[in-house]
């Protein structure tokens, strides 16, 4: 089916974007959700390709082992790093920064007020 091999370029080429995103990029977060969302969608693709099928009648039996299960790995893998990348950057956000230090600072070196420690 044609419209079978231009999901798979438009995959691939949005994944290349994806992998030079994630190394370059300040802030990942989108490259990270897109990847992610490119790569549920190509398990669930995958997956309703060799049960139910998919439009225009396409039917694939078999896993075409080891391509089919490595593919499914490989995808997989990338949405369990996005998921440890979040819960990664949610703990480092949770983490409280150093004591407030607003008292020290208003206070002059040699001054009479006292400081709060």
């Amino acid at each position: 089916m044609f419209y079978i091999g231009v999901l798979f370029a438009v995959g691939s080429a949005v994944m290349l974007v994806v992998a030079v995103a994630l190394v370059t990029a300040s802030r990942p977060m989108a490259a990270w959700l897109t990847g992610a969302v490119v790569s549920l969608g190509m398990i669930v693709a995958f997956l309703l390709s060799r049960t139910v099928g998919l439009p225009d009648g396409y039917y694939e039996p078999g896993w075409e082992a080891p391509y089919g299960p490595l593919s499914l790995l490989v995808e997989g893998i990338f949405v369990l790093a996005f998921l440890t990348w979040l819960g990664v950057r949610a703990d480092v956000s949770a983490v409280p920064g150093p004591p407030h230090q607003a008292a020290r600072e208003r206070t002059a070196p040699g001054s009479t007020v006292q400081k709060g420690w």
